[in-house]
């Protein structure tokens, strides 16, 4: 036992009256909140450096794997123009498959192996060898058909495209807008939509144009060869209408207000015109090139493509021999991948690369650039386009991706007009009118279709086309 007054480490540590501590807390003395703050102090830097480092680290990653991306892509044109083609949609705006299922097999396509047939431009194996993403199927049916049985005929056309989709739903789906389109690509499926080539289609009614909608058309070409009693064609003669009349206008804002594109593929000067002056949505040329170089009237004049900024619009490029070398009296059977990609050029120094997409019009031509022959063979245009100098960029827009913002900004088009609470046009064609027009809208002569390809050898935009293919 310790001495009286002796000291102790061990019983005075263990002595230590707890309610000093206490005491100490209540005066104010409190050594340990001030740690407690510092840490939480040195935990959100901490914090706070962990994040910026985080993102640092993902932008630096997101750009390495970008270059090395770009590293990676094929220097060789060909095999590039592949390997963007893979991992960019490629939409077509014009494919006349249909027609020939109704020509050579009266839409009976249950037997018919869509993989491999001899007798088209287009089948699913050349398809996918030539990286369709999506394709725009054309309901075509013959101007002699107008003021008779062309709705009926249309809807039979709409129906066998319906039917080639169901009939192949691995390697088709239906799209009705442009969010199907990128979902169905990154599905690897071939997006499959639906457009009427003619206006003659919908017999002058509205309720028809919103039927048909309804089925999943998604765009229409206002005419064919031959006027309709509301909109001019670009055939020769008299032009009954002047461009476009005012029922005519009321088509465009109809189709405005339910998201159909407006198609001036086939269409006067005059009323490609008067349709931008009116539309409130972006405009499609779904299969045609550039007029100054092939000064056929089934062409876009400068004019016009200087206007699309003022809608937005695309131009998609045809392939059609006649439509890209020809002058203002022959059009050639004989063109090269090089003279379409003149039209791409010139179409981008006139209007700028965001207006150029790709409507080639197979299987409703006869005659096709060589090297051009059908549809596996995009990759060849594109790597064309690449040896000119075009930029990854340039021919991911090309391809798809003009069309998919013209088809997005239709949508948003569509969209205004519902939040307005515009309703469906109730509106009719004055009989009187249609009556005093059937003299000038019956002058165009067309003869009975033999030719797989009649509706473009009897097209009136052009000369008509003898055996050996070239004007006679």
């Amino acid at each position: 036992m310790p001495k009286k007054g002796s000291y102790s480490l061990s019983s005075s540590t263990s002595s230590i009256d707890p309610s000093a501590e206490r005491i100490s807390l209540v005066l104010g003395e409190a050594p340990n909140r001030n740690n407690v703050f510092d840490e939480k102090r040195n935990t959100k830097k901490f914090i706070t450096i962990l994040i910026v480092v985080a993102v640092v680290m993902s932008i630096v990653i997101g750009v390495t794997v970008h270059v090395l991306r770009i590293q990676h892509l094929p220097s060789d044109p060909e095999a590039r123009a592949i390997a963007l083609l893979d991992k960019h949609v490629l939409i077509d705006g014009h494919n006349d498959l249909p027609y020939q299922f109704y020509r050579q097999f009266n839409n009976r396509i249950e037997p018919l192996n869509i993989s491999n047939i001899n007798t088209t431009q287009t089948d699913l194996l050349r398809l996918k060898k030539g990286k369709v993403g999506a394709q725009f199927w054309a309901a075509y049916v013959a101007c002699d058909s107008q003021y008779k049985d062309a709705v009926r005929a249309t809807l039979e056309q709409i129906d066998v495209i319906r039917r080639m989709v169901q009939l192949n739903p691995q390697n088709f789906r239906l799209a009705k807008s442009s969010d199907a389109i990128s979902a169905t690509f990154q599905s690897h499926q071939i997006a499959s939509l639906i457009g009427v080539e003619g206006g003659h289609s919908i017999d002058s009614s509205l309720s028809t144009l919103r039927l048909f909608y309804s089925l999943g058309v998604r765009y229409m070409t206002l005419t064919h060869s031959c006027h309709t009693p509301w909109a001019d064609s670009c055939g020769p003669g008299t032009h009954p209408n002047n461009g476009l009349s005012p029922f005519g206008r009321r088509v465009v804002l109809e189709m405005n207000r339910l998201g159909m594109m407006v198609d001036l593929s086939h269409v006067s000067e005059q009323t490609m015109n008067d349709v931008l002056d009116v539309t409130q949505a972006p405009v499609i040329f779904s299969h045609s090139s550039a007029f100054a170089i092939c000064p056929t009237p089934r062409n876009v004049p400068d004019a016009v493509l200087r206007r699309l900024n003022e809608t937005d619009g695309v131009v998609m490029v045809n392939f059609y021999t006649g439509f890209i070398n020809c002058t203002a009296t022959h059009l050639s059977s004989t063109a090269s991948i090089g003279q379409v990609a003149d039209h791409i050029d010139h179409i981008r120094n006139v209007s700028g690369i965001q207006y150029i997409g790709i409507g080639s019009d197979y299987d409703g031509v006869d005659t096709l650039p060589t090297g051009m022959e059908d549809v596996s063979t995009y990759p060849s245009l594109f790597a064309e386009l690449i040896r000119r100098g075009y930029s990854d960029d340039d021919i991911a827009a090309i391809a798809g991706g003009n069309l998919l913002r013209v088809f997005r900004g239709v949508e948003k088009s569509r969209d205004s007009f519902t939040n307005s609470g515009a309703h469906p046009d109730e509106s009719v064609l004055s009989k009187s009118r249609f009556t005093s027009l059937l003299p000038l809208l019956s002058n165009v002569t067309l003869t009975q279709h033999n030719s797989p390809f009649a509706h473009i050898t009897n097209d009136t935009c052009r000369p008509t086309v003898g055996k050996s293919g070239e004007p006679e």
